[in-house]
């Protein structure tokens, strides 16, 4: 299977190194980075989620009007929407971005963040709800008769969508997470299964935790999906000489009190909740580099916070750590720099090319040495 790379669609030029200069919500911004990542070589951007943010799918729709290629994957919480209304909202999503609709499925990592919308489950039971959304989300997407669900957190009874996706069967759903239950909702109900960047021995142990958990359900491995944070340079020693400067910046706004860890800290300061985060944590704790490239600082200093760890060097210096995650068996790269514009463009432009150069050699190999085998 080809490699794919997932960008950061954006509400306004706000991150961890510098505050927005503007609203909440700057749809010239949002639409410009977008056609960046359109026209550098991405294949995705995802539209975040979090209890106070602009309505992703809304962004999304209007995103979908200003571009032509690109795939948009909406990050959706279960708890925000009953599933047969979300059903019928993607799949008018999907019509109006003309097949270009995915859906990435967030269980919640924070008891703060859900509860700031209602949400007083706790996380297994979250995860069992997650589990039932998405088993609904396909029947809708995919039955042409009314169908009934009686299930622990769902009950409805002759449901039948009059809107179906273009897309055939149906869109592609995403999912992550590190905990026990995650592994299994994912392995067996997710297209793909996304993680966020760990050193390379990590990364093996989940991959074979999430092979074993499908193969207990009879299920294909899923696509793997491992999100990094690139800083990038013209040579390796001037790429950490700006990677130090970026972690003086989320610093200085942590000291200011612009930088938001989305609620996954306590507030008294002790571990995040979701193992995703303690894993990230866990990792910057035993150094701060790893493998070829991987670079935990960043991690710590925003206390596990999600998509935080970064790849430091050269664009060759980052295709080769990133061909070493391939190797794994990791088939889509998630990448957002943290000056997202800028970033979006140069990691397309000069990173992208080299990656997918060396895929396509790999795989012209394979089918040749494949062709001399049978001859």
């Amino acid at each position: 299977m080809p490699v794919e790379f997932l960008g950061i669609a954006a509400n306004h030029d706000g991150t961890e190194t510098t505050a927005r200069s503007g609203g909440a919500l700057d749809l010239a911004y949002a639409t410009k980075l977008a056609r960046a990542h359109e026209d550098n070589g991405w294949d995705r951007i995802l539209f975040a989620y979090h209890s106070g943010s602009p309505d992703p799918a809304q962004v999304a729709a209007h995103v979908a009007a200003n571009t032509e290629r690109l795939n948009l994957v909406v990050a959706h919480r279960p708890n925000t929407a009953y599933p047969t209304l979300t059903a019928k909202t993607f799949a008018t999503l999907d019509h109006i971005s003309a097949g270009r609709f995915e859906v990435h499925v967030i269980t919640g990592g924070s008891t703060a963040d859900q509860a700031a919308e209602g949400d007083h489950l706790d996380k297994d039971a979250r995860y069992a709800r997650t589990r039932e959304f998405i088993q609904i989300l396909k029947q809708a997407w995919t039955s042409d008769e009314p169908f009934d669900f009686e299930g622990e957190h769902y009950l409805f009874e002759n449901f039948l969508a009059d809107i179906k996706p273009l897309q055939t069967p149906r869109p592609r759903i995403s999912f992550g997470g590190s905990s026990p239950a995650a592994y299994e909702v994912g392995a067996r109900e997710a297209d793909v299964f996304a993680l966020w960047g760990e050193p390379l021995a990590g990364t093996t142990e989940q991959i074979s935790t999430i092979r074993a958990a499908a193969a207990a359900v009879d299920k294909p491995l899923p696509t793997i999906q491992v999100a990094f944070r690139p800083i990038i340079g013209a040579t390796d020693d001037l790429a950490w000489r700006k990677a130090e400067r970026t972690l003086g910046a989320i610093r200085a706004q942590q000291a200011g009190g612009a930088v938001a860890t989305r609620g996954r800290l306590r507030r008294n300061g002790t571990q995040p909740e979701n193992a995703g985060s303690q894993r990230l944590l866990a990792a910057a704790e035993s150094g701060e580099h790893h493998d070829r490239a991987l670079w935990t600082a960043t991690s710590a200093a925003t206390g596990g916070g999600g998509n935080s760890t970064a790849l430091v060097g050269t664009p060759e210096t980052i295709a080769a750590a990133l061909l070493d995650y391939y190797d794994l068996g990791v088939r889509i790269f998630s990448a957002r720099g943290y000056h997202l514009y800028d970033d979006a463009v140069d990691f397309g432009r000069h990173v992208i090319p080299l990656v997918r150069a060396e895929v396509a050699r790999r795989e012209a190999a394979e089918r040749s040495t494949g062709r001399e085998a049978v001859a």
